[in-house]
């Protein structure tokens, strides 16, 4: 039975919502080895959005998983990220380790961010 399809807000709404994304390692195991690993990691994180129009507004690398707090202007652009930026880093983690098969625990989580008053992101 195919998953059910992510639930996202109308291309209207998006761009005023923020998300907070996290990506959890397979079974909460480590996905950040090494600080070279951050570094290879956070380097796509700042490329990824000039390719998929996101703007990212905060990140968090723990060893086990990634917070991101991010927002975009189309609905299907958080999913493109975080499928290219997911699936260069497993590829470079699983050639660099010599291993293979999955690193990710499923599929992303997401949930919407309420911003207090009118204080734009950031401030």
């Amino acid at each position: 039975m195919p998953r059910r399809p992510r639930l996202t807000l109308p291309h209207v709404a998006l761009p005023h919502v923020p998300l907070h994304l996290i990506q959890r390692g397979n079974n909460r195991q480590a996905c950040f080895f090494a600080d070279e690993d951050d570094r290879a990691y956070l380097d796509w994180l700042l490329d990824a959005p000039r390719k998929t129009n996101c703007h990212i507004h905060a990140y968090v690398l723990m060893t086990n998983h990634v917070h991101l707090l991010l927002s975009s202007e189309h609905a299907d652009a958080p999913g493109l990220l975080m499928k290219t930026l997911g699936q260069r880093y497993v590829q470079y983690v699983n050639r660099t380790s010599r291993r293979t098969g999955t690193l990710w625990e499923g599929r992303f989580r997401s949930s919407l961010v309420q911003q207090e008053g009118n204080c734009p992101i950031g401030v």
